[in-house]
């Protein structure tokens, strides 16, 4: 028997692979751009005058013991990562899991897989791909630190905005596809989330602080290998969880199959 047990218990292995995988592509394309864009700050804050450098050498002196007590750039990029990419996989599988389980036999005739790739597409786009196209990511160099509360608040806006609304366009296409059809009750679904977004993401304020200087190329490669890191984390975890669901809900059709004779029989 499916129950919401099985789907969230193969929903946080589906998210451990997918955050074993993550880990080593995100290191192979993303850390490249990191690294660059950490360099670039490193560089910026050498070219400080000897003045000013003087002035704060008191103070630097003072909190050394502190800085020596930071991560180091290395754990950053192996186990800093790894810890990152595994529990983020974790929690996002267990979510998706329980959100295929709710989707479970309400999707019309579509397979338990296939229902269960239709959530993590649909998680994608409006978790990760909405919010992204938003508020898309910076390098460490880019960004005003005494605005990052501000910039965090609107961008977890944006994202509640998207998932909220995504989640009411699939409540109110299946009420409609009854009345109008599952294509066109999809349809208006999608039209109805798209102008949610939409008027959202014209209402937000944008966020602009990449100073002129700083390279565009890469600005590009970090954030299309942003992309590629979550479009790996969530095509795994879809492609894994929906074979596991898949395969159990296979097995147990046929139980029940093998076992309604012996019942005919008795």
């Amino acid at each position: 028997m499916v129950t919401a047990r099985t789907f969230l218990v193969r929903g946080l292995l589906a998210g451990l692979i997918a955050g074993f995988l993550t880990f080593g592509v995100a290191s192979v394309i993303g850390e490249p751009s990191i690294n660059a864009a950490i360099a670039i700050e490193e560089a910026g804050n050498s070219g400080v005058d000897e003045h000013t450098h003087g002035a704060a050498a008191a103070e630097t002196e003072e909190h050394s013991h502190g800085a020596e007590a930071e991560v180091s750039r290395d754990t950053q990029s192996t186990w800093g990562l790894a810890t990152a990419t595994i529990v983020i996989g974790l929690a996002i599988g267990g979510i998706a899991g329980l959100a295929a389980a709710v989707a479970y036999g309400r999707f019309g005739r579509l397979s338990p897989r296939a229902s269960t790739a239709l959530v993590a597409a649909f998680g994608f786009v409006a978790a990760y791909l909405v919010p992204y196209l938003k508020y898309p990511p910076n390098p460490p160099a880019v960004g005003n630190p005494d605005t990052i509360g501000q910039r965090t608040a609107l961008y977890f806006s944006m994202l509640a905005v998207s998932v909220i609304a995504a989640v009411a366009a699939v409540v109110a296409a299946r009420r409609l596809a009854p009345r109008i059809g599952s294509w066109n009750a999809g349809l208006a679904g999608g039209a109805g989330y798209l102008a949610v977004v939409l008027v959202t993401a014209w209402l937000l304020p944008p966020i602009d602080e990449v100073p002129d200087t700083f390279p565009a190329d890469l600005l590009w490669e970090f954030r299309t290998a942003s992309m590629g890191v979550q479009f790996t984390l969530w095509l795994v975890l879809g492609v894994t969880l929906a074979g596991m669901i898949g395969a159990v809900a296979r097995r147990s059709a046929g139980s029940r199959e093998a076992g309604q004779p012996a019942g005919t029989a008795a």
